[in-house]
């Protein structure tokens, strides 16, 4: 097993953790030094080959796991939080997390497994999916299925982070970012110190998860879960409810205005000039806005509109599951539309179909 650890200089270093099975490859999982011991930003997938690669790169940066003293996660995805209860076990360090994410990892521990594919068929179905693709589901509710989804087994977080907060990291200076979108609770961590390498413009370096990333746009879906009841697809809906896009949006100008010299991001590899990642990012979500309202001069539901929009791939090459992804994804934009009052509902359709306004 090979282990690739970077050390970021300054007391900073990155584990790069893999991931089954994912284009993604990995999870870079970082290590900061601080006064009471290491803590770590992220922990990486729950897999057995995961975890022996993060211990062999704590062990790398030279630490043991009992020196851990904490862990910061950025978000409750899996590929984030999904050691974090091994960690806790093995070294006895705390676990931090936004509420809005720790909300989302203790329905996702206490929901029955049926219940989420409750939730995804009456999605979908709303949504207009064609019975082709609800049929998987229905057979997996029929027989038991949903036991096995990740997250389950997902330690529930023994600290906050709080919005602005200076947190607690003696000898380090670390605030808490909140960015929502990719996440409702999401958090990026600006280390408030000089850069070690003086030449290079900004301040400090933001470890950003899945916020910022180089090369990728992050996904924006719908923050809803089984129990939230808001999952119905109708006009009034979407324009009372969240607003993921509105929110990541939001959170990327307020990244932007922090200007830090580096980015550490949860894949791929760190960067600088955040802001010019941050103005690409912005174009390209208005861009896609601009083509959605086009597209829906013509009236579709949300799964029609998910089968038209430009993705990595054409639609038919597009996998079962990344196609639930799309749906959510799509949704959240037209989200943002109903919001702004640039589409709406069709009366009296169902499944609902959407309109351009204007």
């Amino acid at each position: 097993m090979t282990t690739q650890v970077t050390d970021h200089k300054g007391g900073v270093w990155s584990i790069a953790v893999p991931i089954p099975d994912n284009p993604l490859g990995h999870t870079l999982v970082h290590l900061l030094e601080t006064d009471r011991g290491p803590v770590l930003i992220d922990t990486g997938w729950d897999d057995p080959d995961s975890w022996d690669t993060l211990v062999a790169g704590v062990t790398a940066c030279g630490f043991g796991l009992t020196d851990l003293h904490g862990v910061l996660i950025t978000h409750h995805h899996p590929d984030h939080h999904g050691l974090s209860a091994k960690v806790r076990e093995a070294s006895g360090a705390w676990i931090a997390m936004h509420a809005a994410d720790t909300a989302v990892v203790r329905r996702t521990r206490e929901a029955e497994p049926g219940q989420w594919l409750d939730y995804l068929l009456t999605k979908l179905a709303a949504a207009g999916a064609p019975d082709d693709h609800l049929a998987p589901l229905r057979k997996a509710r029929a027989t038991g299925g949903g036991r096995k989804l990740p997250g389950r087994r997902a330690a529930l977080p023994d600290r906050g982070i709080d919005p602005g907060a200076l947190l607690d990291l003696p000898g380090r200076r670390v605030r808490a970012i909140w960015t929502p979108g990719h996440t409702p609770g999401h958090v990026c961590l600006h280390l408030e110190e000089e850069h070690p390498s003086a030449r290079t413009p900004g301040f400090g370096r933001l470890f950003s998860g899945d916020h910022l990333l180089p090369g990728i746009t992050p996904h924006i879906g719908l923050y809803e879960a089984p129990d939230d009841g808001l999952g119905a697809h109708d006009g009034e809906s979407l324009r009372e409810g969240t607003d993921p896009l509105g929110d990541y949006l939001d959170s990327l100008e307020r990244v932007g205005r922090l200007a830090p010299a580096e980015v550490l991001p949860a894949h791929q590899h760190a960067f600088t000039d955040a802001g010019g990642r941050v103005r690409a990012l912005i174009a390209h979500h208005e861009e896609r806005l601009a083509r959605l309202r086009a597209l829906l001069q013509e009236p579709r539901t949300v799964w029609q509109l998910a089968e038209t929009m430009e993705w990595n791939r054409p639609w038919e090459q597009i996998p079962y599951g990344s196609r639930n992804i799309a749906v959510s994804e799509a949704e959240a934009h037209l989200r943002r539309l109903v919001k702004l009052g640039h589409a709406e509902g069709v009366p009296g359709s169902d499944p609902v179909t959407y309109r351009a306004v204007g």
